[in-house]
């Protein structure tokens, strides 16, 4: 296979690693999740674009004609003409790393037959979440979660070789385990989060919810969402432990317990979730207001550190302006490839509370799984 280097100008990060170009697949690819990772995926500088999933009736048609593209930019070039495939494994057997964008009600079934064609599954969708054999992985947070990627295959029926399957989180989620990761790894556990959410309408796909519900509007529920952030974060945020016979598993934040309390709102923003968080430290004195801007400017996770070419150059983005971050003003920033905090302040309820913004579209969807999935090609979990 010939080789590229992996460099991203700009705000990205330069590598300096040269790795084999790997063909990859994405399934869903004419859904709104499904056109996020086209966009990212064609000018990457390891992963080719080999190969397009979508349903039955979409499958023969040329990319141009079977996708209602929803993206700001055009449908790339070296997509349009591409052929959509039905999301059979079979279509897929050239391809190293398969991204899923599908909907959950789709997902399930496909991404298990896709497994067993030993192929490696990126997933957006929820389904295996909460598999206990099955890393759900913020790429800034928990890679170190891909240990136990070799129990899950060993114990399939029959035993695989190479394929798994590897879920990336909520996008809600996504915004606030980034830095409740960084003052965890710079202050030790926390005891208590309280979150309450802003989130923008483009979180509930297309064609999403209806004008008449969310202009002039706040619609005080979404389904599932709270309850997918209070476990997933302990999900995240713990680690993996091993039982004396071997066995591993998942300790939901156990060594030292967390809870989590989240309110969910939908907005009527078109990307960009905004939340406010309270958090209680188990260390006592609790840090400062300044320690936490500082420890959050300082986080540097292994995806950066490892030279991962869709990392941003700043993980957490640090404002000291008192209405910073806004979605409109800040989404954008590094193609939303990290996520911005603002108004860090002391609470007098708990001990800290600050805003997070984070790209629902980006970081906390397609964003997520790419760096996932360079993460394990950087760390031999893909075969290359």
């Amino acid at each position: 296979m010939s080789t590229a280097t992996a460099a991203i100008e700009g705000d990205g990060i330069e590598s300096g690693r040269s790795q084999p170009q790997i063909n990859v697949g994405v399934l869903g690819a004419t859904g709104t999740v499904g056109q996020r990772f086209i966009t990212l995926l064609s000018n990457h500088p390891w992963f080719v674009l080999h190969r397009l999933g979508a349903s039955p009736r979409s499958a023969g048609k040329k990319y141009r004609e079977a996708v209602n593209w929803k993206q700001a930019n055009a449908i790339p070039s070296s997509v349009r003409e591409m052929i959509v495939y039905e999301c059979k494994p079979e279509h897929f057997s050239e391809c190293a790393i398969v991204f899923s964008g599908l909907d959950a009600d789709a997902a399930g079934d496909i991404e298990t037959a896709f497994r067993a064609a030993d192929l490696c599954v990126f997933s957006n969708a929820k389904n295996y979440r909460r598999d206990p054999n099955v890393p759900l992985i913020v790429p800034f947070v928990n890679p170190s979660h891909l240990s136990i990627i070799p129990q899950q295959q060993s114990l399939l029926s029959p035993p695989l070789s190479k394929g798994f399957i590897v879920t990336n989180a909520n996008c809600s989620t996504t915004g606030i385990v980034i830095p409740l990761a960084a003052l965890e790894r710079a202050f030790g556990p926390l005891e208590l989060v309280l979150v309450t959410t802003m989130q923008a309408i483009s979180g509930a796909g297309y064609p999403g919810i209806s004008s008449l519900d969310i202009l002039d509007n706040v619609v005080p529920h979404i389904s599932g969402e709270e309850e997918k952030i209070e476990w997933e974060t302990l999900k995240i945020l713990g680690g993996v432990s091993e039982s004396d016979t071997g066995v591993k598993s998942f300790d939901m934040h156990a060594r030292h317990p967390l809870r989590v309390s989240a309110s969910c709102n939908r907005v009527p923003v078109i990307d960009g979730h905004t939340e406010c968080l309270s958090v209680r430290f188990a260390r006592r004195p609790p840090p400062s207001p300044q320690q936490v801007r500082e420890a959050l400017a300082a986080f540097t996770p292994d995806a950066k550190a490892l030279g991962c070419p869709s990392a941003p150059r700043h993980t957490i983005t640090v404002h000291e302006e008192p209405d910073r971050p806004q979605p409109r003003l800040d989404r954008s920033y590094q193609d939303g490839a990290g996520v911005n905090v603002g108004r860090v302040r002391q609470c007098p309820v708990l001990d800290i509370k600050f805003v997070v913004l984070s790209n629902n579209v980006s970081i906390g969807a397609a964003t997520s799984s790419i760096i996932n999935a360079e993460l394990a090609v950087l760390k031999g979990v893909v075969p290359t």
